[in-house]
């Protein structure tokens, strides 16, 4: 590996946001919100839509996930047609 290439890995919290399923991983990523994990440090908290946790595939289980109320604002610009 060439040096002075790769990005830095530290510790952070990822949050399902739909779950509520915590854990503690590495990533490039960072946030300005933190958490005080189970041992008794603080590391960077990202909140995330979808996980293994909650994503179809791994749960087996259809779910609608709708952060922003978009299917919502679509059903009120065109109803709930049925053809």
């Amino acid at each position: 590996m060439k040096p002075g290439i790769h990005p830095d890995y530290h510790p952070v919290v990822i949050k399902d946001g739909s779950t509520g399923t915590v854990f503690l991983t590495r990533s490039t990523a960072t946030s300005s919100k933190t958490v005080e994990w189970e041992d008794g440090n603080t590391y960077p908290l990202i909140v995330v839509d979808v996980t293994a946790d909650s994503h179809p595939f791994w749960t087996g289980k259809q779910r609608l996930v709708d952060t922003a109320g978009r299917v919502e604002k679509f059903r009120q610009r065109y109803g709930d047609r049925k053809r």
